[in-house]
């Protein structure tokens, strides 16, 4: 068996791994977080000296597949490029790089499928989508692959652009789906919202959500910048998060909202929620899932990616709880 670190390419991820075993795979890895036997550290963000760019470290262990791992890369107004290293925790072997771009927007359409899985009403069948950017072409993925809807509205600031998506999931998932003219007319009677675009400030205000809906947050992840606009925390009844330690250090939303220990209770992992196959609380109005980025579901995708990898021939030594 050949013992040389594997690089795996955007490419082959994308053709090892869609929607559907990329919530099949974070599923087992938030298990396994639950169950404690995964470890992750709360992002790191280091901006530079200008504030154009940031690197970003994502670090976790999770005994329970037998690997660990660290993404990292730079944010920059271009983009990012992350990598992620896996290594076995057994005897210490580095097992691959896997270029994560990919990796990271399926795990990130991931986690919000199984929020809306555990916590969108029964029957809410039209989504609504704010963003038209590579994360909120894998959050509608997501949502497809665990709801039936009959119908997706989407915005964005460009017109020619909010089009062009809203055609493009039209064509790729059968579902009628429009171009809304504001946020406001995207949002209206919606029971599933996906929040993916990059703002400095909230698109949205809470009278635009109707009750019984639930939220995805997932377009905002370093501090200074924000989303949610206050008003919409009284009226959750169930809020999860992918990282609570990441939420608690980065998200500026959160934490002028959740000033104490006793308030942060309100907020539960998603790891708990997924682990014990939760449900809305009856007579919810709202249900919130804020997304910041979970080592521990990127380490739980790269276990996916190698044993596919094996399995397609790749000369890759995986550690013994994957072999199983």
């Amino acid at each position: 068996m050949n013992s040389s670190i594997v690089l795996i390419t955007e490419a082959q991820v994308t053709e090892m791994v869609g929607m559907a075993e990329s919530i099949a795979a974070v599923q087992r890895g938030l298990e396994s977080e639950a169950a404690g036997l995964a470890r992750a550290e709360p992002k790191i963000v280091m901006p530079n000296g200008n504030g154009t760019s940031a690197l970003h470290i994502l670090g976790a262990a999770v005994v329970g597949l037998g690997i660990a791992g660290v993404k990292c890369f730079v944010q920059s107004p271009s983009g990012g490029r992350p990598l992620l290293s896996v290594f076995d925790v057994a005897d210490s072997r580095p097992l691959a790089v896997i270029e994560a771009s990919a990796l990271s927007n399926l795990r990130t359409g991931a986690l919000a499928g199984i929020a809306t899985r555990c916590l969108a009403a029964d029957g809410a069948d039209e989504l609504a989508v704010i963003g038209s950017g590579k994360q909120a072409w894998t959050q509608v993925a997501a949502v497809v692959a665990t709801r039936h809807l009959k119908r997706i509205r989407v915005w964005s600031p460009t017109r020619a652009r909010c089009e062009a998506f809203a055609g493009k999931i039209a064509a790729t998932h059968g579902i009628e789906t429009v171009a809304a003219a504001s946020p406001r007319e995207a949002l209206a009677g919606a029971l599933i919202v996906t929040l993916a675009a990059r703002v400095d400030a909230p698109l949205i205000t809470p009278d635009m959500l109707a009750r019984g809906a639930h939220i995805n947050a997932i377009g905002i992840t370093v501090p200074g910048r924000s989303e949610l606009p206050a008003g919409i925390f009284p009226r959750c009844a169930a809020i999860c998060v992918d990282s609570l330690a990441t939420v608690q250090a980065s998200s500026d939303e959160f934490r002028s909202y959740f000033k104490t220990q006793d308030h942060w209770r309100e907020v539960r992992p998603l790891a708990a929620l997924a682990a014990s196959a939760s449900v809305r609380p009856e007579g919810a109005d709202l249900t919130l899932y804020k997304g910041m980025g979970s080592a521990v579901a990127d380490l739980a995708m790269a276990a996916a990616i190698l044993l596919r990898a094996r399995a397609d021939g790749l000369d890759i030594a995986l550690p013994a709880a994957l072999e199983q």
